[in-house]
């Protein structure tokens, strides 16, 4: 596993990092094993939520992480704009078995309105700022699903870290502005929807099921007619998201089968040409049509 400094936060990270691998219909356990066979494999940054499974999410990841804490940066989020930060904060922490957090960023901040509010609002960045401060956050920053919102947020130098989408099926402007801007700026880029939500890679119109690659072309079973005509591979998108070059690519690898496709496609990397970028492009388009918006892009039915 290569690592690179993530932004300026002072902490080296693997070019592939571990999203939510909570399920509750697996015993704790299953996902513990789950993401420490992530772990064992290289990756050494972590993403959580509260609202992921109600908890479990953070739950799985305190589990796995605890005896090697200082080794692995584990973000989470602020999923309520309106509760004081601290008591989101202290629950969390709570739920992970930790004393602080490397990462904390609000949770799918995607609206200016929203963002200028947080802004202004004592309780808003201030507040997170303050918990970077005394120490309880090493970086701060946002999750968006906007460009318009991470070039504001750049701009007024909210950000040491940014999540972002990066993958075949992304509004252009997370290639071509937003991730050039926090590079030169030197945030740290965590970088999601490799994958499309699972859409580009196999015939779903969501979460919820494990990444399944089938033969291009091939219906699978039951799938509604209205479903593309051809998926895009696991290494197609991994090697779209590591050629544009985010610090991290976060991947959801929430099953084995899911982790051994993604190591597979990232020892096989090369950059690609502009040419063959495009053409991934191209072919992601047509992989997710009929399945459904893409919440991650401004325009979440285009």
């Amino acid at each position: 596993m290569e690592y690179r400094p993530l932004g300026k936060t002072g902490f080296a990270v693997s070019r592939i990092g571990a999203g939510d691998v909570a399920d509750r219909s697996l015993s704790r356990e299953t996902c513990v094993q789950t993401l420490q066979r992530a772990l064992a494999n290289g990756v050494n940054l972590v993403d959580t939520a509260p609202g992921y499974e109600d908890g479990f999410s953070e739950e799985i990841v305190g589990d796995a992480v605890a005896q090697r804490r200082d080794s692995v940066f584990v973000i989470s989020k602020i999923d309520d704009f309106a509760l004081p930060l601290e008591v989101q904060l202290s629950a969390s922490l709570d739920r992970l078995q930790m004393r602080y957090l490397d990462g904390y960023v609000y949770h799918g901040l995607s609206d200016l309105d929203t963002y200028a509010s947080l802004c202004t609002r004592p309780d808003g960045f201030s507040a997170l700022r303050d918990l970077k401060a005394r120490g309880l956050v090493r970086a701060v920053g946002i999750s968006s699903h906007h460009p318009d919102v991470l070039l504001q947020a750049m701009r007024d130098e909210q950000c040491d870290i940014m999540m972002f989408p990066v993958g075949p099926f992304v509004d252009a402007r997370y290639l071509t502005e937003v991730l050039p801007e926090a590079k030169a700026r030197g945030i740290g880029t965590v970088c999601f929807k490799t994958f499309g939500a699972g859409k580009l890679v196999t015939d779903t119109v969501g979460y919820g099921q494990p990444i399944i690659e089938r033969p291009r072309g091939k219906r699978s079973a039951g799938v509604h007619a209205s479903l593309g005509s051809q998926n895009v591979s696991v290494a197609d998108c991994v090697h779209f998201t590591l050629t544009h070059d985010p610090d991290v690519a976060l991947l959801g690898m929430s099953y084995p089968s899911e982790q051994d496709l993604v190591w597979d496609a990232y020892r096989s990397f090369i950059p690609k040409s502009a040419e063959q970028l495009t053409d991934t492009a191209v072919r992601a388009k047509i992989a997710r049509q009929g399945k459904g918006p893409c919440w991650w892009n401004p325009n979440p039915d285009a």
